[in-house]
């Protein structure tokens, strides 16, 4: 039985950087602060890289934690798409289906999705991503992020006038 001979460099594909999805871009200047609002939060996470995606951002600590969702196949949304512990989706969709979501394709995992187009609560959207990042992160990241947390705030605090701080 002859054999074949393997071409070596005509059938190898060559690496993409960029992908080969249209670029979904925001709607408005709403939007666009909407996208940096988020990119700002993704991004002061430890060790965190914003790769185009299926024409969206997404943000990785090695593994993906969130996807942006603008406008996905002329849905009327701009939102993020977030991986979470189990029980999470179903309880944000119960109590609030005007901001929280099952996303397509990765909804049966267990992802949220979470519309950033309706003035959400940000420190919610923060916590949701922290979360996120929690679940994909190396215990090398997550242990930076805890220390980075950990670090006393410089400047003034209230605590100072009331005397509530444990310092003494």
């Amino acid at each position: 039985m002859p054999t074949r001979k393997r071409s070596t460099s005509s059938t190898k594909r060559k690496p993409t950087t960029e992908s080969r999805h249209p670029r979904k871009l925001p709607k408005g200047p709403a939007e666009r602060a909407a996208l940096e609002r988020l990119r700002t939060i993704c991004l002061a996470l430890p060790e965190v890289t914003e790769k185009i995606a299926w024409g969206e951002s997404t943000w990785r600590a090695g593994k993906m934690f969130a996807q942006m969702d603008t406008h996905h196949h002329g849905a009327e949304h701009q939102a993020v798409w977030l991986p979470a512990r189990p029980g999470v989706q179903e309880a944000l969709v119960e109590e609030n289906p005007l901001h929280f979501f099952r996303p397509p394709y990765v909804g049966h995992k267990g992802w949220i999705g979470v519309r950033i187009d309706r003035k959400p609560d940000w420190k919610v959207v923060a916590g949701l991503v922290e979360e996120a990042y929690r679940e994909v992160a190396s215990p090398k990241l997550i242990a930076q992020l805890d220390a980075a947390r950990d670090k006393p705030k410089r400047g003034w605090r209230a605590s100072w006038i009331t005397g509530d701080d444990d310092d003494g």
